[in-house]
């Protein structure tokens, strides 16, 4: 499932430069992160490297995006392949 990062974001800018997939950007108001992007580090940590670092506890589980660990290997396979 992609992570989301809710309302209590402060813009601390942690988060941006920790995810391997390059899924965090600037919003309007708030970092966002791109479900399409997102694997939530499966692949490259051991946990979501974007909530490690935030020192707010900002970021959540994107219900409206449930995926498997299976799914997110193979969106973690694609997004390698299209790197090459």
């Amino acid at each position: 499932m992609s992570l989301k990062i809710n309302e209590l974001c402060v813009n601390c800018d942690v988060c941006e430069p920790a995810c391997p997939n390059k899924a965090i950007s600037q919003g309007p108001d708030i970092y966002v992160i791109d479900p399409a992007l997102c694997t939530e580090c499966v692949g490259h940590f051991d946990e979501p490297q974007c909530v490690v670092v935030c020192p707010v506890e900002c970021i959540d589980p994107d219900l409206e995006h449930p995926e498997t660990q299976v799914q997110l290997l193979a969106k973690l396979a694609r997004l390698q392949a299209g790197d090459a």
